[in-house]
């Protein structure tokens, strides 16, 4: 069987995530009891948090990537091996450790780096993130076209509403300044939107808003390694596999400020002959864009000990 894996992204965390895992498998114990280069007790704030802390984008990356990393290491000493990866967001840089670019000592820190240059980059702006049901992104993109433009003619040209996850079918996020956000809500919902929902986030991901951070991992990835792919990644900020010219660490640097095409994603793997997706992280978010994307491809989330038991009755 030909297994996709996909990484969740920021949002799905939880405090406790792992630890069944942490206590059944060494490898997994083996991630978080030897994790450098982050300055906080990252074992503590993944298991017991306070939800507070681990919720702040600084701490999130390296949480959740560590969970992903040893959720990886536990699969594949399990025989569990993908022809593909991918991941929404930060879940990008998880499948980037699948494939071989990464390795663990270096992912962890790295994304610990991309949450602060993140939080940073918006400190104090007032933003806002809604999720758009029932229009197409064509229309999306209109709808945020003509929010600009009146935008501009109030001489407000600094605020900004722009989509920022292609997720599925019928769901699509924009993200940006507050006060402009609620006007594209107010002019999607016009467009035929059939309801425009408030998204938890701590910033505007995914936007221009985001270029100070995309420059910050730009400088960054002047001294980081990049190893050989050992299997396919597709990559969000272009929905498909990168062509020999495109370079990952400019990808990283677009992705962070640019829209995230996850429908795409999943349409490109399906392409690539997948036969079963596996969601890595907490929570089933992935795995209910995979069944409004692909329906006729099954998914399967692990996320404790438990899940990792009834996949391997399935693909074995």
């Amino acid at each position: 069987m030909k297994i996709g894996f996909l990484y969740a992204g920021q949002g799905s965390q939880k405090v406790g995530m792992g630890m069944d895992l942490y206590e059944k498998y060494p490898e997994f114990k083996e991630t978080f009891d030897n994790v450098e280069g982050v300055d906080f007790d990252l074992k503590k704030v993944c298991f017991e948090g306070p939800t507070e802390t681990l919720n702040e984008t600084k701490y999130t990356q390296p949480c959740m990537v560590a969970f992903a990393v040893g959720m990886t290491k536990v699969l594949k000493n399990l025989g569990v091996e993908p022809v593909c990866a991918a991941g929404l967001s930060l879940g990008e840089y998880s499948a980037l450790y699948a494939s071989g670019v990464f390795t663990e000592q270096q992912v962890i820190p790295l994304v610990q780096f991309r949450g602060n240059a993140m939080q940073t980059a918006v400190q104090g702006r007032d933003c806002k993130m809604i999720a758009v049901l029932g229009l197409d992104k064509e229309t999306v993109f209109a709808g945020c076209e003509k929010v600009k433009a009146e935008l501009e003619d109030a001489g407000k040209s600094d605020l900004i509403a722009e989509p920022a996850n292609f997720n599925c079918p019928g769901q699509i996020t924009v993200s940006g300044d507050a006060e402009a956000v609620d006007m594209a809500a107010e002019v999607l919902k016009e467009m035929g939107a059939k309801r425009c929902l408030p998204v938890k986030v701590s910033g505007p991901f995914h936007t221009s808003l985001m270029k100070p951070a995309g420059d910050a991992l730009a400088e960054r990835f002047q001294n980081e390694s990049f190893g050989d792919m050992q299997i396919p990644v597709v990559f969000n900020c272009i929905g498909r596999e990168k062509e020999e010219a495109e370079t990952i660490p400019a990808l990283l640097e677009k992705q962070v400020q640019k829209s995230v095409y996850f429908d795409d994603s999943i349409k490109a793997m399906a392409d690539m002959g997948v036969e079963a997706f596996v969601e890595i992280g907490p929570g089933k978010t992935l795995s209910k864009f995979v069944q409004k994307t692909t329906p006729d491809i099954p998914v399967y989330g692990v996320e404790t000990v438990e899940d990792i038991e009834k996949l391997l009755e399935v693909i074995k």
